[in-house]
């Protein structure tokens, strides 16, 4: 198995709009935003931050997106927890989730399934 680094930082808030003005007070800018109260900011070369605002009734979560480069030459080894494997995302990417041995999730994305 193996990752290529920190791809994001996906965060979830009650404000998109304050959440967004924060991280760009702090040197992100915004790289797009969606119009369901959500986006994408960059500071740099380094990981994106994507955030979507939840319902009151969430909490807040924040999660490190680890880089897959290719989900069909992917495989996990016996120690790694499989929550849900690769699946494709409605932002155009597939996204799997392990658990590791202290019981945190962990989100792996690679590029979408190519076409056959």
């Amino acid at each position: 198995m193996s990752t290529q680094g920190i791809e994001a930082v996906f965060l979830t808030t009650h404000n998109w709009g304050k959440a967004a003005k924060f991280f760009q007070a702090l040197g992100y800018r915004l790289e797009f935003e969606t119009d369901h109260h959500s986006g994408q900011l960059r500071n740099g070369d380094g990981p994106y931050l994507f955030i979507a605002e939840v319902p009151t009734t969430e909490a807040p979560e924040m999660q490190v997106v680890l880089k897959v480069a290719d989900a069909d030459r992917f495989s996990t080894e016996p120690i790694v927890d499989v929550v849900s494997p690769f699946a494709p995302t409605h932002w155009g990417t597939q996204e799997m989730m392990v658990r590791d041995p202290d019981g945190r999730t962990w989100r792996l994305q690679a590029p979408a399934a190519k076409q056959r």
